[in-house]
């Protein structure tokens, strides 16, 4: 009886038209991917088995439709709702690689993100159909944003002239319909990548093997200084200045910082896992396969990051209640925040700009990558552009009056919603915390210090003062911090600041520099790490790859402005920690001047910066020191 059942529900089955049971898979798949939208980015753990379940659906959905695709077309399918679905699985992967930061997922959105693009699934009708024009749009702004992360910078290149051509055809193809905001994101990508040059590319960001000291020959340090060994787990990274460089919700601080918090995958990692299709022009329907472990295995998991655009308090806190809560016992959480103190002038709003406004809810859309609906971007969100700068009084390095001890993340004078103080984070420190503070503000977060509930904080301040780089007084909108790029890339960091561009370099003068900054920041390292009296604090987090990269860096800097002729003896242009660190690697010992000294050098900048009598250099670059 049970087996004449099963076959009548067989045959019942297969009675169904193929279209009909198609479309049943389609709206079963957008209403779980509908679900899916709401799910915060941040809880992460708590939402992987539903995942699992939405990749299932659609593992079968693309299936089902390539092993019926002629029956559908023949019914009426068209390529464009094949490309829905493949953006739709995109989507998928890139949602769940912002929630773990596997690199696995990111390399899956780019293999079915690249599929729609040689398989042109958008293309047919793209100039009789605003929709489908659209969804084209849309599509590339994704597939910018997924290749921006992976660093595949030719086919940034390749999507951002393709965007730049379908804007221009629309907008004369369509001209009842307004393409300016598409425009302006165009006019946005080209701004990130005037900025984020090769020159700043010339090593990766990420953490690099080949590049960086292997996590397991980092020099121990003295058992009685490290009564324990902490690992980086998660970051939160969050950004905010006026006009900034950025795209979509991505600025590019926080691209820095998120690329310096990934480890870089061999050569052959990506080629070998190439974009694959089946001999009907669709993607394998393996490569929907969610399990399937294409990771490196030589590489250990990457941190977890949560990437916060203009979060308002609550959302902030909300974020980082949810992430200690899930940290491991080993595990410390990065706290990276960059935006300008609160002046203690109201801020007024300003009632034009309402193309830019057209522009942030356009990428909103298209950043469907936004699966998280609940507010990274919160209240009233309107563009940076469209209110005065709090930061406007600032030019040629000069330092704002901040009275009120914030970080300013919004540009409407809503008060302390928009504002992070100090104490905001101090119910937190019963978890380690390595926090990052890049502001005009960074001072006041010394208060954490010696207020902690339970673990002591490890604080990176940047300088009060930003020293302008080249002839430009807002050289913040156009490159960035200079602080952050001193950690995330600091040769190049070093060259900005004597006012070397990347055309003024030659590959063998950088490769040497190169070699000794990375030589001297192992130096540090070791000098560091058999150091008798340094805090504890520092020491529990310097077997941590991505954070001792940080601290060394730091170092570099604080070294390089406390000795760069421009800033000497000027306080509020040097970067500050704490706990403190040892005396053996400050500023004015004979090494760290040596490093210093070694680099000016090779760049024939030695002038630019003052050393203490009696170091010098001699013809072939040995150092002479008189005691």
């Amino acid at each position: 009886m049970a087996q004449q059942q099963i076959n009548n529900n067989s045959g019942n089955s297969s009675n169904i038209p193929v279209s009909e049971r198609y479309w049943t898979l389609v709206d079963k798949a957008d209403k779980k991917f509908s679900k899916i939208r709401d799910l915060p980015y941040y809880e992460r753990n708590r939402y992987d088995t539903y995942f699992y379940k939405v990749f299932k659906v659609y593992t079968q959905l693309w299936k089902f439709q390539q092993e019926n695709r002629q029956k559908l077309v023949e019914a009426g399918l068209k390529r464009w709702e094949i490309g829905e679905i493949a953006s739709r699985i995109a989507q998928l992967y890139y949602g769940q690689y912002m929630r773990t930061s596997e690199a696995s997922y990111l390399s899956e959105a780019y293999i079915f993100y690249e599929a729609i693009l040689t398989r042109e699934y958008f293309k047919e009708g793209l100039c009789q159909d605003t929709n489908l024009a659209n969804k084209q749009l849309r599509f590339l702004a994704r597939f910018l944003m997924v290749c921006l992360v992976l660093n595949r910078r030719e086919m940034v290149h390749q999507l951002v002239n393709q965007l730049k051509m379908l804007v221009d055809e629309c907008k004369r193809t369509f001209q009842d319909t307004d393409f300016k905001e598409w425009k302006l994101v165009v006019q946005e990508i080209v701004r990130f990548l005037k900025a984020d040059t090769a020159f700043m590319n010339i090593r990766p960001l990420r953490y690099s093997l080949v590049l960086d000291p292997h996590p397991d020959v980092l020099p121990h340090v003295a058992a009685p200084v490290a009564r324990k060994n902490l690992r980086l787990r998660d970051a939160i990274l969050s950004s905010y200045h006026h006009n900034e460089v950025k795209f979509s919700e991505l600025t590019l601080d926080t691209f820095r910082m998120l690329q310096c918090l990934e480890w870089e995958p061999s050569g052959s990692f990506y080629q070998s896992t190439g974009g694959k299709s089946g001999q009907n022009g669709a993607l394998g329907p393996s490569r929907v396969n969610h399990s399937q472990d294409i990771a490196d295995p030589t590489l250990p998991p990457n941190p977890r990051k949560a990437v916060l655009y203009r979060p308002s308090l609550t959302h902030f806190v909300a974020v980082l209640a949810t992430i200690c809560e899930e940290l491991p016992p080993d595990g410390v959480l990065l706290i990276f925040l960059s935006a300008s103190g609160r002046t203690g002038h109201a801020l007024s709003p300003s009632g034009s700009g309402t193309g830019i406004k057209a522009t942030e809810n356009i990428i909103r859309d298209f950043q469907s990558h936004t699966i998280h609906s609940d507010g990274t971007s919160t209240s009233s969100f309107s563009s940076p552009s469209d209110s005065p700068n709090p930061s406007a009084s600032q030019s040629k390095g000069d330092c704002i009056n901040y009275d009120t001890g914030c970080l300013q993340f919004g540009n409407r004078g809503i008060g302390g919603l928009n504002c992070i103080y100090p104490s905001d984070l101090i119910p937190f420190t019963r978890r380690p915390l390595f926090v990052i503070i890049e502001s005009d503000a960074s001072e006041v977060f010394k208060a954490i210090s010696g207020a902690e509930k339970g673990e002591r904080a490890a604080l990176l301040l940047s300088p009060s003062c930003s020293f302008p780089i080249g002839a430009a007084d807002s050289s913040r909108q156009s490159i960035g911090s200079l602080f952050t790029i001193f950690l995330t890339a600091p040769l190049q960091a070093f060259c900005l600041l004597l006012g070397i561009s990347g055309s003024d370099v030659e590959m063998d003068t950088y490769k040497h520099a190169e070699s000794l900054l990375s030589s001297s920041l192992n130096d540090w390292g070791l000098t560091l790490a058999t150091s008798d009296n340094l805090d504890p604090v520092w020491a529990q987090v310097l077997r941590d790859p991505f954070l001792r990269r940080f601290l060394l860096r730091f170092i570099f800097c604080r070294v390089v402005l406390a000795l760069f002729a421009q800033t000497f003896n000027k306080k509020e242009f040097h970067p500050e920690c704490m706990p403190a660190l040892p005396q053996s690697v400050s500023p004015m010992t004979t090494a760290s001047q040596t490093v210093v000294m070694q680099l000016a050098k090779v760049f024939r900048a030695t002038k630019q910066f003052i050393f203490t009598e009696g170091i010098s250099l001699g013809d072939h670059g040995n150092i002479d020191m008189e005691s």
